[in-house]
Protein backbone atom coordinates (compact mmCIF):
# COMPACT_ATOMS: atom_id res chain seq x y z
CA UNK A 1 0.00 0.00 0.00
CA UNK A 2 1.18 3.49 -0.83
CA UNK A 3 -0.05 6.02 1.70
CA UNK A 4 -0.26 9.40 0.03
CA UNK A 5 -1.47 12.60 1.55
CA UNK A 6 -2.43 15.62 -0.54
CA UNK A 7 0.59 17.45 -2.00
CA UNK A 8 1.76 20.57 -0.24
CA UNK A 9 -0.03 23.75 -1.24
CA UNK A 10 1.69 25.57 -4.15
CA UNK A 11 2.29 29.29 -4.42
CA UNK A 12 -0.07 31.55 -2.52
CA UNK A 13 -1.05 33.35 -5.70
CA UNK A 14 -3.42 30.59 -6.73
CA UNK A 15 -6.95 30.11 -5.38
CA UNK A 16 -7.24 28.90 -1.81
CA UNK A 17 -8.44 25.44 -2.70
CA UNK A 18 -7.30 22.03 -1.49
CA UNK A 19 -4.86 20.17 -3.71
CA UNK A 20 -5.50 16.45 -4.10
CA UNK A 21 -3.21 13.72 -5.26
CA UNK A 22 -5.85 12.47 -7.68
CA UNK A 23 -9.11 13.91 -8.95
CA UNK A 24 -11.47 11.61 -10.82
CA UNK A 25 -13.98 13.23 -13.18
CA UNK A 26 -17.20 11.24 -13.43
CA UNK A 27 -18.98 8.84 -11.09
CA UNK A 28 -20.13 6.06 -13.38
CA UNK A 29 -18.55 2.62 -13.33
CA UNK A 30 -15.17 3.95 -14.49
CA UNK A 31 -15.04 6.67 -11.85
CA UNK A 32 -16.33 4.57 -8.97
CA UNK A 33 -14.00 1.70 -9.86
CA UNK A 34 -11.02 4.08 -9.96
CA UNK A 35 -12.07 5.52 -6.60
CA UNK A 36 -12.25 2.05 -5.04
CA UNK A 37 -8.75 1.20 -6.26
CA UNK A 38 -7.37 4.52 -4.99
CA UNK A 39 -8.96 4.00 -1.58
CA UNK A 40 -7.51 0.50 -1.38
CA UNK A 41 -4.06 1.92 -2.15
CA UNK A 42 -4.39 4.64 0.50
CA UNK A 43 -4.10 7.46 -2.02
CA UNK A 44 -5.78 10.82 -1.47
CA UNK A 45 -8.50 11.47 -4.08
CA UNK A 46 -11.76 13.22 -4.89
CA UNK A 47 -14.47 12.34 -7.41
CA UNK A 48 -16.27 15.18 -9.22
CA UNK A 49 -19.69 14.32 -10.67
CA UNK A 50 -21.85 16.76 -12.60
CA UNK A 51 -25.12 14.97 -11.85
CA UNK A 52 -27.22 14.92 -8.70
CA UNK A 53 -26.51 11.21 -8.23
CA UNK A 54 -23.96 8.68 -9.40
CA UNK A 55 -24.52 6.03 -12.06
CA UNK A 56 -23.23 7.46 -15.34
CA UNK A 57 -24.82 5.98 -18.44
CA UNK A 58 -27.19 3.90 -16.31
CA UNK A 59 -28.45 7.02 -14.57
CA UNK A 60 -28.93 8.95 -17.81
CA UNK A 61 -30.60 6.18 -19.81
CA UNK A 62 -33.96 5.25 -18.34
CA UNK A 63 -36.01 4.65 -21.49
CA UNK A 64 -38.57 1.80 -21.51
CA UNK A 65 -36.90 -1.59 -21.77
CA UNK A 66 -33.42 -0.24 -21.03
CA UNK A 67 -31.01 -2.98 -20.07
CA UNK A 68 -27.57 -4.43 -20.67
CA UNK A 69 -26.51 -6.43 -23.71
CA UNK A 70 -23.63 -8.11 -21.85
CA UNK A 71 -24.50 -10.90 -19.35
CA UNK A 72 -24.76 -9.60 -15.81
CA UNK A 73 -22.16 -11.99 -14.38
CA UNK A 74 -19.58 -10.37 -16.67
CA UNK A 75 -21.00 -6.85 -16.60
CA UNK A 76 -19.85 -6.09 -13.05
CA UNK A 77 -16.63 -5.57 -11.14
CA UNK A 78 -14.69 -8.82 -10.73
CA UNK A 79 -14.05 -7.86 -7.10
CA UNK A 80 -17.74 -7.12 -6.38
CA UNK A 81 -19.94 -9.92 -7.76
CA UNK A 82 -23.69 -9.49 -7.37
CA UNK A 83 -25.47 -12.80 -6.69
CA UNK A 84 -28.88 -11.11 -6.80
CA UNK A 85 -29.24 -10.17 -10.48
CA UNK A 86 -32.83 -10.93 -11.47
CA UNK A 87 -32.05 -11.84 -15.08
CA UNK A 88 -29.17 -13.15 -17.17
CA UNK A 89 -29.02 -9.65 -18.73
CA UNK A 90 -29.68 -7.09 -16.01
CA UNK A 91 -32.23 -4.28 -16.47
CA UNK A 92 -31.20 -0.64 -16.11
CA UNK A 93 -32.60 -0.09 -12.62
CA UNK A 94 -30.66 -2.98 -11.13
CA UNK A 95 -27.41 -1.85 -12.76
CA UNK A 96 -27.87 1.68 -11.47
CA UNK A 97 -28.56 0.33 -7.96
CA UNK A 98 -25.47 -1.87 -8.20
CA UNK A 99 -23.34 1.22 -8.87
CA UNK A 100 -24.47 2.98 -5.72
CA UNK A 101 -24.43 -0.14 -3.57
CA UNK A 102 -20.88 -0.96 -4.62
CA UNK A 103 -19.73 2.62 -3.97
CA UNK A 104 -21.26 2.48 -0.50
CA UNK A 105 -19.90 -0.96 0.34
CA UNK A 106 -16.35 0.07 -0.61
CA UNK A 107 -16.63 3.36 1.27
CA UNK A 108 -16.03 5.90 -1.50
CA UNK A 109 -19.26 7.92 -1.41
CA UNK A 110 -17.77 10.36 1.09
CA UNK A 111 -15.21 11.35 -1.56
CA UNK A 112 -17.82 12.04 -4.27
CA UNK A 113 -18.85 15.63 -4.92
CA UNK A 114 -22.18 15.81 -6.74
CA UNK A 115 -23.28 18.73 -8.93
CA UNK A 116 -19.65 19.50 -9.75
CA UNK A 117 -19.52 19.77 -13.53
CA UNK A 118 -16.06 20.08 -15.01
CA UNK A 119 -15.84 23.25 -17.09
CA UNK A 120 -12.11 23.17 -17.77
CA UNK A 121 -9.09 21.11 -16.77
CA UNK A 122 -5.90 23.09 -17.44
CA UNK A 123 -2.33 21.95 -16.93
CA UNK A 124 -0.28 24.54 -15.01
CA UNK A 125 3.28 23.73 -15.99
CA UNK A 126 5.21 25.79 -13.44
CA UNK A 127 3.32 24.07 -10.62
CA UNK A 128 3.11 20.64 -12.24
CA UNK A 129 -0.57 20.45 -11.35
CA UNK A 130 -3.95 20.35 -13.02
CA UNK A 131 -6.32 23.20 -12.29
CA UNK A 132 -9.94 22.07 -12.55
CA UNK A 133 -12.58 24.74 -12.90
CA UNK A 134 -15.97 23.29 -11.98
CA UNK A 135 -19.48 24.63 -11.64
CA UNK A 136 -18.91 24.61 -7.88
CA UNK A 137 -15.40 26.06 -7.64
CA UNK A 138 -11.74 25.39 -8.40
CA UNK A 139 -9.80 22.22 -7.53
CA UNK A 140 -6.17 21.25 -8.01
CA UNK A 141 -4.62 17.82 -8.47
CA UNK A 142 -1.32 16.18 -9.34
CA UNK A 143 -3.12 13.49 -11.33
CA UNK A 144 -6.47 13.51 -13.11
CA UNK A 145 -8.51 10.51 -14.27
CA UNK A 146 -11.10 11.39 -16.90
CA UNK A 147 -13.91 8.90 -16.31
CA UNK A 148 -16.67 10.70 -18.18
CA UNK A 149 -17.41 7.74 -20.45
CA UNK A 150 -17.76 7.37 -24.23
CA UNK A 151 -21.57 7.18 -24.19
CA UNK A 152 -22.10 10.41 -22.39
CA UNK A 153 -23.26 13.21 -24.69
CA UNK A 154 -26.26 12.38 -26.92
CA UNK A 155 -25.71 12.91 -30.62
CA UNK A 156 -28.50 14.81 -32.38
CA UNK A 157 -28.39 14.86 -36.18
CA UNK A 158 -28.71 18.11 -38.12
CA UNK A 159 -32.05 17.73 -39.90
CA UNK A 160 -33.35 20.28 -42.36
CA UNK A 161 -36.47 21.99 -40.99
CA UNK A 162 -36.21 20.52 -37.49
CA UNK A 163 -36.79 23.99 -36.07
CA UNK A 164 -40.26 23.97 -37.67
CA UNK A 165 -41.39 20.86 -35.77
CA UNK A 166 -44.37 21.71 -33.58
CA UNK A 167 -44.55 18.47 -31.56
CA UNK A 168 -42.48 17.01 -28.73
CA UNK A 169 -38.99 15.65 -29.36
CA UNK A 170 -36.31 14.13 -27.16
CA UNK A 171 -33.30 11.80 -27.26
CA UNK A 172 -33.59 8.28 -25.84
CA UNK A 173 -30.87 9.13 -23.29
CA UNK A 174 -33.00 12.05 -22.05
CA UNK A 175 -36.32 10.23 -22.05
CA UNK A 176 -39.32 12.48 -21.40
CA UNK A 177 -41.21 10.42 -18.83
CA UNK A 178 -43.72 13.21 -18.42
CA UNK A 179 -44.98 12.86 -22.00
CA UNK A 180 -47.71 10.27 -22.56
CA UNK A 181 -47.00 8.31 -25.75
CA UNK A 182 -50.21 6.30 -25.59
CA UNK A 183 -52.35 6.98 -28.63
CA UNK A 184 -49.77 9.26 -30.25
CA UNK A 185 -48.18 9.19 -33.70
CA UNK A 186 -44.47 8.72 -33.10
CA UNK A 187 -41.38 8.87 -35.29
CA UNK A 188 -38.28 7.04 -34.07
CA UNK A 189 -35.08 8.14 -35.79
CA UNK A 190 -32.41 5.48 -35.61
CA UNK A 191 -32.38 1.72 -35.21
CA UNK A 192 -29.41 1.09 -32.95
CA UNK A 193 -28.96 -0.34 -29.48
CA UNK A 194 -31.49 1.86 -27.65
CA UNK A 195 -34.17 1.66 -30.35
CA UNK A 196 -34.22 -2.13 -30.36
CA UNK A 197 -34.97 -2.02 -26.64
CA UNK A 198 -37.59 0.71 -26.40
CA UNK A 199 -39.46 0.31 -29.71
CA UNK A 200 -40.97 -3.08 -28.71
CA UNK A 201 -42.05 -1.48 -25.42
CA UNK A 202 -43.83 1.54 -26.88
CA UNK A 203 -45.17 -0.01 -30.10
CA UNK A 204 -48.27 -1.52 -28.41
CA UNK A 205 -49.11 1.87 -26.85
CA UNK A 206 -48.89 4.29 -29.76
CA UNK A 207 -51.40 4.85 -32.52
CA UNK A 208 -48.69 4.64 -35.14
CA UNK A 209 -44.91 4.34 -35.06
CA UNK A 210 -42.69 5.16 -38.03
CA UNK A 211 -39.12 3.93 -37.77
CA UNK A 212 -36.63 5.97 -39.80
CA UNK A 213 -33.81 3.53 -40.47
CA UNK A 214 -30.70 4.58 -42.35
CA UNK A 215 -28.95 1.22 -42.00
CA UNK A 216 -30.38 -2.08 -40.77
CA UNK A 217 -28.51 -3.57 -37.80
CA UNK A 218 -27.55 -7.18 -37.22
CA UNK A 219 -29.75 -8.37 -34.35
CA UNK A 220 -29.10 -11.81 -32.89
CA UNK A 221 -31.38 -13.79 -30.54
CA UNK A 222 -31.03 -12.91 -26.85
CA UNK A 223 -31.02 -15.72 -24.30
CA UNK A 224 -32.29 -13.87 -21.24
CA UNK A 225 -33.88 -16.18 -18.66
CA UNK A 226 -34.76 -14.99 -15.17
CA UNK A 227 -32.31 -16.00 -12.45
CA UNK A 228 -34.37 -17.91 -9.93
CA UNK A 229 -34.10 -17.51 -6.16
CA UNK A 230 -32.49 -20.96 -6.07
CA UNK A 231 -29.65 -19.86 -8.36
CA UNK A 232 -29.28 -16.57 -6.52
CA UNK A 233 -28.87 -18.60 -3.33
CA UNK A 234 -26.23 -20.81 -4.95
CA UNK A 235 -24.27 -17.75 -6.14
CA UNK A 236 -24.54 -16.26 -2.65
CA UNK A 237 -23.45 -19.40 -0.81
CA UNK A 238 -20.85 -20.60 -3.30
CA UNK A 239 -19.26 -17.50 -4.90
CA UNK A 240 -16.94 -19.68 -7.00
CA UNK A 241 -19.95 -20.71 -9.12
CA UNK A 242 -20.52 -17.14 -10.25
CA UNK A 243 -16.80 -16.66 -10.83
CA UNK A 244 -16.85 -19.78 -12.99
CA UNK A 245 -19.81 -18.43 -14.99
CA UNK A 246 -17.97 -15.14 -15.41
CA UNK A 247 -14.90 -16.95 -16.70
CA UNK A 248 -16.92 -18.97 -19.21
CA UNK A 249 -18.68 -15.84 -20.49
CA UNK A 250 -15.37 -14.01 -20.79
CA UNK A 251 -13.96 -16.79 -22.95
CA UNK A 252 -17.11 -16.81 -25.10
CA UNK A 253 -16.69 -13.12 -25.87
CA UNK A 254 -13.04 -13.71 -26.74
CA UNK A 255 -14.12 -16.46 -29.12
CA UNK A 256 -16.71 -14.12 -30.65
CA UNK A 257 -14.02 -11.53 -31.30
CA UNK A 258 -11.77 -14.14 -32.85
CA UNK A 259 -14.55 -15.57 -35.03
CA UNK A 260 -15.19 -12.17 -36.62
CA UNK A 261 -11.90 -12.55 -38.47
CA UNK A 262 -12.92 -15.80 -40.19
CA UNK A 263 -15.43 -15.66 -43.10
CA UNK A 264 -16.78 -19.18 -42.48
CA UNK A 265 -17.59 -18.37 -38.84
CA UNK A 266 -19.01 -14.99 -39.83
CA UNK A 267 -21.49 -16.74 -42.10
CA UNK A 268 -22.69 -18.89 -39.19
CA UNK A 269 -23.26 -15.82 -37.03
CA UNK A 270 -25.06 -14.07 -39.89
CA UNK A 271 -27.26 -17.14 -40.33
CA UNK A 272 -28.44 -16.67 -36.74
CA UNK A 273 -29.33 -13.06 -37.56
CA UNK A 274 -31.22 -14.04 -40.71
CA UNK A 275 -33.11 -16.71 -38.82
CA UNK A 276 -34.03 -14.14 -36.19
CA UNK A 277 -35.53 -11.94 -38.94
CA UNK A 278 -37.46 -14.84 -40.44
CA UNK A 279 -38.80 -15.83 -37.04
CA UNK A 280 -40.32 -12.41 -36.42
CA UNK A 281 -41.26 -11.13 -39.90
CA UNK A 282 -43.30 -12.93 -42.57
CA UNK A 283 -43.65 -10.07 -45.05
CA UNK A 284 -40.98 -10.59 -47.71
CA UNK A 285 -40.62 -6.90 -48.61
CA UNK A 286 -40.07 -5.98 -44.97
CA UNK A 287 -37.62 -8.84 -44.51
CA UNK A 288 -35.58 -7.52 -47.41
CA UNK A 289 -35.49 -4.05 -45.85
CA UNK A 290 -34.26 -5.50 -42.56
CA UNK A 291 -31.32 -7.51 -43.92
CA UNK A 292 -28.06 -5.57 -43.37
CA UNK A 293 -25.83 -4.93 -46.37
CA UNK A 294 -22.57 -5.36 -44.44
CA UNK A 295 -20.79 -8.12 -42.54
CA UNK A 296 -21.95 -8.88 -39.02
CA UNK A 297 -19.61 -7.18 -36.54
CA UNK A 298 -18.75 -4.22 -38.75
CA UNK A 299 -21.19 -2.26 -36.61
CA UNK A 300 -22.17 -3.04 -33.05
CA UNK A 301 -23.87 -6.44 -32.74
CA UNK A 302 -27.29 -6.18 -31.08
CA UNK A 303 -29.41 -8.71 -29.18
CA UNK A 304 -33.20 -8.95 -29.05
CA UNK A 305 -36.01 -11.51 -29.25
CA UNK A 306 -38.83 -9.03 -29.82
CA UNK A 307 -37.37 -6.39 -32.17
CA UNK A 308 -38.50 -8.04 -35.39
CA UNK A 309 -41.89 -9.01 -34.01
CA UNK A 310 -42.42 -5.36 -33.09
CA UNK A 311 -41.49 -4.21 -36.60
CA UNK A 312 -44.05 -6.60 -38.05
CA UNK A 313 -46.96 -4.99 -36.15
CA UNK A 314 -49.71 -3.40 -38.23
CA UNK A 315 -49.21 0.03 -36.62
CA UNK A 316 -45.48 0.14 -37.34
CA UNK A 317 -43.78 1.12 -40.59
CA UNK A 318 -40.08 0.99 -41.46
CA UNK A 319 -38.86 3.67 -43.88
CA UNK A 320 -35.48 5.05 -44.97
CA UNK A 321 -33.37 7.56 -43.10
CA UNK A 322 -34.79 10.94 -42.19
CA UNK A 323 -34.40 13.69 -44.80
CA UNK A 324 -36.42 16.69 -43.71
CA UNK A 325 -39.03 17.98 -41.26
CA UNK A 326 -41.86 20.28 -42.31
CA UNK A 327 -43.97 21.26 -39.33
CA UNK A 328 -45.46 17.98 -38.09
CA UNK A 329 -44.46 16.12 -41.23
CA UNK A 330 -41.29 14.01 -41.24
CA UNK A 331 -39.96 13.08 -44.66
CA UNK A 332 -37.78 10.05 -45.38
CA UNK A 333 -34.91 9.74 -47.84
CA UNK A 334 -37.04 7.22 -49.76
CA UNK A 335 -39.69 9.89 -50.36
CA UNK A 336 -42.30 8.64 -47.89
CA UNK A 337 -43.62 10.93 -45.20
CA UNK A 338 -45.79 10.88 -42.09
CA UNK A 339 -47.33 13.35 -39.69
CA UNK A 340 -46.31 12.78 -36.09
CA UNK A 341 -46.93 14.14 -32.63
CA UNK A 342 -43.52 13.21 -31.25
CA UNK A 343 -40.01 12.41 -32.45
CA UNK A 344 -37.71 10.18 -30.43
CA UNK A 345 -34.05 10.31 -31.41
CA UNK A 346 -32.25 6.98 -31.03
CA UNK A 347 -29.11 8.34 -32.60
CA UNK A 348 -26.46 7.32 -30.09
CA UNK A 349 -23.57 9.28 -28.64
CA UNK A 350 -20.42 11.15 -29.57
CA UNK A 351 -18.16 8.10 -29.23
CA UNK A 352 -15.33 8.71 -31.72
CA UNK A 353 -15.12 12.41 -30.86
CA UNK A 354 -15.49 12.66 -27.05
CA UNK A 355 -16.76 16.14 -26.08
CA UNK A 356 -14.75 16.11 -22.83
CA UNK A 357 -11.64 16.73 -24.99
CA UNK A 358 -12.77 20.32 -25.58
CA UNK A 359 -12.52 20.95 -21.83
CA UNK A 360 -8.98 19.65 -21.39
CA UNK A 361 -6.20 22.21 -21.97
CA UNK A 362 -2.79 20.58 -22.23
CA UNK A 363 0.80 21.68 -21.72
CA UNK A 364 0.90 23.58 -25.03
CA UNK A 365 -2.17 25.63 -24.16
CA UNK A 366 -4.32 23.91 -26.79
CA UNK A 367 -7.36 21.84 -25.97
CA UNK A 368 -7.15 18.12 -26.51
CA UNK A 369 -9.98 18.45 -29.03
CA UNK A 370 -7.94 20.95 -31.06
CA UNK A 371 -4.99 18.57 -31.08
CA UNK A 372 -7.07 15.56 -32.04
CA UNK A 373 -9.04 17.45 -34.72
CA UNK A 374 -11.77 14.83 -34.67
CA UNK A 375 -9.37 11.86 -34.82
CA UNK A 376 -8.36 10.85 -31.28
CA UNK A 377 -5.13 9.05 -30.39
CA UNK A 378 -3.70 7.94 -27.06
CA UNK A 379 -0.95 5.65 -25.87
CA UNK A 380 -2.51 2.35 -24.81
CA UNK A 381 -5.83 4.19 -25.02
CA UNK A 382 -5.03 5.72 -21.64
CA UNK A 383 -2.63 8.68 -21.94
CA UNK A 384 -2.78 11.47 -24.52
CA UNK A 385 0.09 13.57 -25.81
CA UNK A 386 0.48 17.05 -24.26
CA UNK A 387 -1.45 15.99 -21.13
CA UNK A 388 1.00 15.02 -18.36
CA UNK A 389 -0.43 13.09 -15.41
CA UNK A 390 -3.82 12.73 -17.08
CA UNK A 391 -5.46 9.36 -17.70
CA UNK A 392 -8.41 8.53 -19.95
CA UNK A 393 -10.80 5.69 -19.29
CA UNK A 394 -12.36 4.08 -22.38
CA UNK A 395 -9.84 6.05 -24.40
CA UNK A 396 -9.17 5.77 -28.13
CA UNK A 397 -8.82 2.29 -29.64
CA UNK A 398 -9.80 0.29 -26.56
CA UNK A 399 -13.28 -0.88 -27.52
CA UNK A 400 -13.82 -4.54 -28.37
CA UNK A 401 -16.70 -7.00 -28.14
CA UNK A 402 -16.42 -7.78 -24.45
CA UNK A 403 -17.59 -6.38 -21.16
CA UNK A 404 -16.73 -2.77 -20.39
CA UNK A 405 -15.49 -4.03 -17.03
CA UNK A 406 -12.78 -6.13 -18.67
CA UNK A 407 -11.44 -2.99 -20.35
CA UNK A 408 -11.86 -0.83 -17.24
CA UNK A 409 -10.12 -3.22 -14.88
CA UNK A 410 -7.19 -3.47 -17.28
CA UNK A 411 -6.95 0.33 -17.18
CA UNK A 412 -7.33 0.45 -13.39
CA UNK A 413 -4.21 -1.72 -13.10
CA UNK A 414 -2.18 0.63 -15.32
CA UNK A 415 -3.43 3.86 -13.71
CA UNK A 416 -2.78 2.64 -10.16
CA UNK A 417 0.63 1.32 -11.14
CA UNK A 418 1.56 4.68 -12.71
CA UNK A 419 0.40 6.76 -9.75
CA UNK A 420 1.93 4.53 -7.07
CA UNK A 421 5.23 4.38 -8.99
CA UNK A 422 5.28 8.17 -9.28
CA UNK A 423 4.58 8.66 -5.58
CA UNK A 424 7.16 6.07 -4.55
CA UNK A 425 9.94 7.35 -6.84
CA UNK A 426 9.25 11.06 -6.52
CA UNK A 427 8.16 11.44 -10.14
CA UNK A 428 6.45 14.80 -10.63
CA UNK A 429 5.17 14.28 -14.18
CA UNK A 430 4.44 11.39 -16.52
CA UNK A 431 4.06 12.33 -20.18
CA UNK A 432 3.59 10.45 -23.42
CA UNK A 433 6.66 9.94 -25.59
CA UNK A 434 5.58 11.31 -29.03
CA UNK A 435 7.76 8.85 -30.96
CA UNK A 436 6.42 5.87 -29.04
CA UNK A 437 2.84 7.15 -29.43
CA UNK A 438 3.30 7.38 -33.19
CA UNK A 439 4.77 3.90 -33.43
CA UNK A 440 2.05 2.43 -31.24
CA UNK A 441 -0.79 3.99 -33.22
CA UNK A 442 0.70 2.90 -36.53
CA UNK A 443 0.72 -0.67 -35.24
CA UNK A 444 -2.90 -0.35 -34.07
CA UNK A 445 -4.09 0.98 -37.41
CA UNK A 446 -2.13 -1.65 -39.33
CA UNK A 447 -3.70 -4.43 -37.25
CA UNK A 448 -7.19 -2.96 -37.72
CA UNK A 449 -7.00 -3.11 -41.52
CA UNK A 450 -7.80 -6.82 -41.59
CA UNK A 451 -10.61 -6.69 -39.01
CA UNK A 452 -14.34 -6.69 -39.65
CA UNK A 453 -14.58 -3.21 -38.10
CA UNK A 454 -12.68 -1.83 -41.09
CA UNK A 455 -14.53 -3.89 -43.69
CA UNK A 456 -16.36 -1.00 -45.32
CA UNK A 457 -19.50 -0.04 -43.42
CA UNK A 458 -20.14 3.37 -41.87
CA UNK A 459 -20.19 3.14 -38.09
CA UNK A 460 -19.47 5.17 -34.99
CA UNK A 461 -16.21 3.25 -34.76
CA UNK A 462 -14.87 5.52 -37.51
CA UNK A 463 -14.06 9.13 -36.76
CA UNK A 464 -14.51 12.25 -38.89
CA UNK A 465 -11.43 11.41 -40.95
CA UNK A 466 -12.64 7.87 -41.66
CA UNK A 467 -9.99 6.42 -39.35
CA UNK A 468 -10.91 3.77 -36.80
CA UNK A 469 -10.10 5.49 -33.52
CA UNK A 470 -12.36 3.25 -31.44
CA UNK A 471 -11.51 -0.44 -31.70
CA UNK A 472 -8.78 -2.58 -30.14
CA UNK A 473 -7.57 -5.00 -32.81
CA UNK A 474 -6.16 -7.72 -30.54
CA UNK A 475 -7.47 -9.91 -27.71
CA UNK A 476 -8.32 -8.58 -24.28
CA UNK A 477 -5.65 -10.98 -22.99
CA UNK A 478 -3.16 -8.80 -24.88
CA UNK A 479 -4.84 -5.64 -23.57
CA UNK A 480 -4.60 -6.79 -19.98
CA UNK A 481 -0.95 -7.76 -20.45
CA UNK A 482 0.00 -4.40 -22.00
CA UNK A 483 -1.79 -2.47 -19.24
CA UNK A 484 -0.78 -4.71 -16.35
CA UNK A 485 1.85 -2.29 -15.07
CA UNK A 486 3.34 1.12 -15.73
CA UNK A 487 6.76 0.99 -17.41
CA UNK A 488 8.59 4.30 -16.79
CA UNK A 489 10.96 3.70 -19.71
CA UNK A 490 8.01 4.02 -22.12
CA UNK A 491 7.23 7.57 -20.96
CA UNK A 492 8.86 10.93 -20.47
CA UNK A 493 9.12 11.44 -16.71
CA UNK A 494 10.37 14.30 -14.60
CA UNK A 495 11.34 13.96 -10.97
CA UNK A 496 10.70 16.51 -8.28
CA UNK A 497 13.35 19.06 -7.45
CA UNK A 498 15.30 18.00 -4.36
Amino acid sequence: MVTAHAPAQPAATREAQATHTVIVVGAGFAGIGTAIELRRAGIDFLVLEKGSEIGGVWRDNSYPGCGCDVPSALYSYSFAPNPRWSRFFAPQGEIKDYTRRTAEEFGVMDRVRLRHELLEARWVDDQKLWRLQTSAGVYWAQFVVMASGPMHVPMLPQIKGMDTFTGVHFHSARWNHGYELRGKRVAVIGSGASAIQFVPQIAPLVERLTLFQRTAPWVLPKWDPPITARWQGIFQRFPWTQRLLRGVLYLQFELLNASLNYPALLKRIQALGLKNIARGVTDQALRKRLVPDYSVGCKRILLSNNWYRALAKANLEVVGGVSEVQGQKVISSDGSSCEVDAIVFATGFEVANPPIASRIVGQSGDTLAAQWRGSPTAYLGTMAQDCPNLFLTFGPNLYTYSSAFVILEAQFAFILSAITTALRKGIATIAVDPARLGSYNRSVQAALQSTVWNSGCTSYFLDASGRNSTNWPWTTFAMRRRLARFRPQEFVTQTRNP
